[in-house]
């Protein structure tokens, strides 16, 4: 069975500490626990990198050491996820103070990954959301369509 190539937006690996959501952090840590049963291939990327680093000191180190655990395959932003970006902000799919969003859903789009988890329900993680990415990836001459889901929907207990 092939392995089902997931990108990992921040806010997954910020919920995972989210003592302020207890519901999300409980289900972000139950699905990180489940990896090992999961057939899954992992990917972060220098946007989620970048985001964390905005974070305080000891929330940065909780994060980059739960990214090590992890061993997602590290991508990185490029002109053609830059180009898809821009048409994301273009076509008004997403606002422009939801850059690192849009950058996300590029880089996921142009790596041809399976989906990305997010628990960003607003600019991410949203069916009408999806549909509007779907439109400009095609436009793009992007094909695979990129799910965007949370992790509760990929888990197997």
């Amino acid at each position: 069975m092939r392995k089902l190539k997931l990108y990992l937006e921040t806010s997954v690996w910020n919920f995972y500490y989210a003592e302020d959501a207890p519901e999300r952090q409980a289900m972000t840590r139950q699905w990180f626990h489940s990896l090992p049963n999961n057939p899954f291939e992992l990917y972060a990327s220098d946007i989620v990198v970048d985001e964390i680093n905005r974070a305080t000191v000891d929330k940065r180190v909780q994060l980059f050491q739960l990214i090590e655990t992890c061993q997602p395959l590290m991508l990185v932003m490029n002109a053609a996820a830059d180009e898809l970006v821009n048409s994301y902000l273009t076509h008004q799919v997403l606002p422009a103070s939801a850059l690192y969003d849009a950058q996300h859903l590029a880089i996921a789009t142009v790596a041809e990954l399976d989906a990305i988890v997010s628990w960003n329900l607003k600019h991410i993680a949203n069916f009408n959301r999806q549909q509007k990415v779907q439109t400009i990836n095609l436009q793009n001459g992007y094909t695979k369509l990129l799910h965007t889901i949370t992790p509760m929907q990929v888990i197997n207990l």
